[in-house]
């Protein structure tokens, strides 16, 4: 095969478009959409702007960082910083925390680490061993989330960009269609207001296929954890991530479909639906509800809501 481009010979065929790009113009490609995603996301205004990059030390959040550290590392007008949620998983989080040490390393990002231990009290393993019928992913996605707009707080971002690719985002568009949860579909990433008490999440590879990521990251040397969380298995995600791919198997371009769908009905879910950011009655943390995600799904917090306490 050959690339519809430059005739050199192809290392990708995209089937949503019909093209066939040599290793040359397929980073081209990814590195153009990228920047495409950080034009229209980030607001480059006459003050000096800080972006945070949430590092897992994976393939997608460590193709953002390096894709963030060449496009943006030279403007002297942003600050690039880059940290780590450990959730307390044994044997699994610790690699992935020393391949984004390291990436950060080279690429001159200050790197900084956040635990669920330190901040909860508890790891992800003893929520787990507490509670092994629930859905881990259920009681770890609310508290990631929390953790990451904390650590954002303290390193003074205007922005905090997580590595979510066009795989992760049709499918919390579909999720959330599934369910009918218009106020979720509607406070999506990536935000184009402020909020109080919350940074604005933005998504650089939101049009990037997770293929493309892996593809990106082996041909610029990226060095990634490729291992999988261990409670992976039990995510509600996964139902929803056979019914894409096998709709994007017959139907090349669904979950670009998928993401210009919720680009398009935005303006008017977010007029309809958006009723502020209070903070939780427990914890005090920003939250659409009296109690934020992280509180409501604690027993020991729910026992002191039914007493009142």
């Amino acid at each position: 095969m050959k690339c519809t481009i430059c005739g050199r010979d192809a290392v990708y065929e995209a089937r949503y478009s019909g093209e066939l790009l040599c290793a040359q113009h397929f980073t081209a490609s990814v590195d153009r959409r990228i920047k495409r995603e950080i034009r229209d996301q980030v607001s480059f205004s006459d003050h000096h702007i800080t972006i945070s990059v949430a590092v897992s030390g994976g393939k997608d959040s460590s193709v953002t960082l390096f894709a963030l550290a060449g496009l943006l590392g030279g403007r002297k007008d942003v600050t690039l910083k880059a940290f780590t949620v450990d959730e307390g998983i044994e044997g699994y989080r610790s690699t992935g925390m020393e391949k984004a040490r390291k990436l950060s390393e080279m690429l001159g990002v200050p790197h900084s680490t956040i635990t669920f231990r330190d901040h909860f009290g508890t790891t992800m393993d003893r929520v787990v061993s507490e509670n092994p019928d629930a859905i881990p992913c259920s009681r770890c996605g609310p508290m990631r989330r929390q953790m990451m707009n904390v650590e954002s707080l303290s390193l003074d971002s205007d922005y905090v960009a997580l590595g979510l690719n066009l795989d992760d985002y049709s499918q919390s568009i579909l999720m959330n269609v599934a369910r009918g949860d218009v106020a979720r579909l509607a406070r999506m990433a990536p935000h184009t207001s402020s909020r109080e008490g919350m940074v604005r999440r933005i998504l650089p590879l939101r049009r990037i296929p997770e293929k493309e990521v892996m593809l990106y990251a082996i041909l610029k040397g990226i060095d990634f954890d490729a291992s999988w969380c261990p409670y992976y298995g039990k995510a509600q995600r996964n139902t929803f991530r056979e019914v894409v791919d096998s709709l994007e198997e017959r139907f090349p371009g669904t979950r670009f479909a998928l993401l210009n769908f919720l680009d398009r009905i935005r303006p008017s879910i977010k007029i309809s639906s958006d009723s502020g950011v209070g903070k939780c009655e427990i914890c005090g943390q920003p939250s659409s509800s009296s109690i934020c995600p992280v509180c409501a799904s604690s027993s020991e917090n729910w026992n002191k809501i039914s007493r009142g306490s």
